[in-house]
């Protein structure tokens, strides 16, 4: 037999430029780069609006928190724009993309309960963050004491008006936990004063609404002496209408909040009275992801500090709330 080897030398050569070139390398290389350098989960992230600061901020709490662990989760971030129905799409969304857990700071408390328990029942672990749901059917709550800073907010108005007063309450939305609990927390903390709150309006957490819902409390009482504003947005779309009308030095703004470029930064300026600290939850939601992710046990609820700043105190870093330092409690497990 006749052996043709410059053609054997063609094929041989051909399958040995093919092996080096075409050959997939499947145990060194993933599609952007090493195989490990892929995060190994991806979290989804339902904020209900980004018009407030203090939502803008938490979103950024998660972001930095989730970038020290980029080789082990990464953050989709979903923005339903303070509507209801778009956020129990985006969270039907993440349960259909199969995401490893959803974190979710829901608008209103009844209308996200159940996609939130079908995120659940679909084996997704969830954390809420800030406003709390019916039940409980999700793996963990984070989020302030909101009746304890609206206590703490109503003492501080009676001792600095030495018990007797007339109050505007300008309440954040009211089918939200957030706004009910602020509320019935401030009403708790004048109890037994002479503090009467002699108007209040839902502004939706919005300066605009505040301002406009101020315009009308000074269009009808003479005498205001302090506004209460359950956020800082609130507190200072109240202080732009006294200021307005020529009367912001007749009466105190409070505010919840306390962010440093915000709320801690009007009271610098003197703007606001006090401003007492609702913290993000940002970064605790991101230390309590992994954990869950690595099947490590949670507490059921992570309630989160306060602290109060004022003129006296601003300088310092504020005040613990109750005299102690602002330190997450935790209770029960998952």
């Amino acid at each position: 037999m006749r052996i043709d080897y410059a053609a054997c030398c063609s094929v041989i050569l051909a399958l040995a430029i093919l092996c080096f070139t075409g050959c997939p390398e499947t145990s060194t290389t993933g599609p952007t780069g090493p195989a490990d350098s892929a995060p190994r989960w991806t979290i989804g992230m339902s904020q209900c609006n980004l018009g407030e600061p203090w939502r803008v901020q938490m979103n950024a709490d998660i972001k930095a928190a989730a970038e020290k662990h980029a080789d082990r989760v990464k953050v989709v971030f979903k923005d339903a724009q303070n509507d209801t129905l778009k956020q129990r799409a985006h969270v039907e969304e993440f349960v259909s993309a199969g995401v490893d857990l959803l974190i979710i700071s829901p608008k209103e408390a009844a209308p996200l309960t159940e996609p939130v328990g079908k995120a659940m029942d679909a084996g997704i672990p969830v954390i809420v963050l800030d406003r709390d749901l019916i039940g409980e059917k999700y793996t963990c709550f984070i989020g302030g004491d909101n009746v304890r800073i609206g206590e703490a907010v109503g003492r501080w108005l009676v001792e600095k008006l030495g018990g007797q007063g007339k109050i505007v309450e300008l309440k954040g939305l009211m089918t939200s936990t957030p706004g009910q609990d602020r509320h019935s927390g401030f009403r708790e903390g004048i109890k037994g004063s002479q503090l009467e709150v002699i108007f209040e309006a839902d502004m939706k957490w919005l300066e605009p609404d505040a301002r406009k819902e101020m315009d009308s409390a000074l269009a009808r009482f003479d005498k205001i002496d302090a506004v209460f504003g359950h956020n800082d947005p609130g507190a200072h779309g109240a202080y732009l209408a006294a200021k307005a009308a020529g009367r912001e030095k007749e009466m105190l703004f409070v505010g919840i909040d306390a962010l440093p470029q915000e709320g801690v930064a009007y009271v610098r300026q003197g703007i606001l009275d006090a401003t007492f600290q609702y913290p993000t939850g940002g970064a605790e939601a991101i230390d309590t992801a992994l954990k869950i992710l690595g099947r490590e046990e949670v507490p059921k609820r992570i309630v989160l500090g306060s602290r109060v700043f004022t003129a006296e105190n601003v300088a310092k870093g504020g005040e613990a709330i109750g005299g102690a330092d602002a330190q997450p409690e935790s209770t029960g497990t998952e």
